[in-house]
Formats: C-alpha cells, structure tokens, sequence
C-alpha cells in the first residue's frame, strides 16, 4: 500500500524533533454544494530541527514514532518570510518645556 503524501504549513516548532503541521482540504458541501474548507493538523517527525512556522511543507505517512506522531516531514516546498526579530531603537527625549 502506498504510503500517503499531505501538504501543509507548519503551525509550530515547540516541541523537540516535532513540528505541527496545518493541512487544508477543499470539500464540497454535501447538500448546498459550496466549496468549504476543512483542516487537520498533523504531528510530523522533523529529525534535525529544521522547519520553522510558515514553512509549507510536505509530510509522509510512516510507521508511528509515538501515541501521536505517525507523520514525516519529507521536504520543504516553500520557507517562511522569516521570524520577527527586535531592533535596538534609540529613541531621542523630548525636551522639558520645549516647543510643542
């Protein structure tokens, strides 16, 4: 039996050597007929660490590696536009008394 292919978009990376991964389906109503959506999230096993959110991803079905995970991250498709990152701003104070 082959083995299942999902794509998605990683939600978070918290745990160790385990990424969430957010998979959207379309389905078709079954008695109005309206395209909807409907989504899943899968735990996948990410040996290295290595995804990050908003990575879109794609994950493969495998024998299970805990009581939740039975998923794989197999490749990234698409990287995330990056993480927030602080900046040291100066900021210059306003002068007691100075023209408003």
């Amino acid at each position: 039996m082959p083995k299942r292919i999902l794509t998605g978009t990683v939600t978070s990376d918290k745990t160790d050597k385990t990424v969430t991964v957010l998979v959207e389906r379309r389905v078709k109503h079954p008695l109005y007929g309206k395209i909807i959506k409907r989504s899943k999230k899968y735990h996948a096993h990410d040996e290295k660490n290595e995804y990050v959110v908003g990575d879109k991803v794609r994950i493969e079905e495998t024998k299970p590696v805990s009581k939740t995970k039975t998923w794989a991250v197999k490749d990234r498709l698409v990287a995330s536009r990056g993480q927030a990152v602080e900046a040291d701003l100066e900021v210059a104070e306003a002068t007691p008394g100075g023209a408003e």
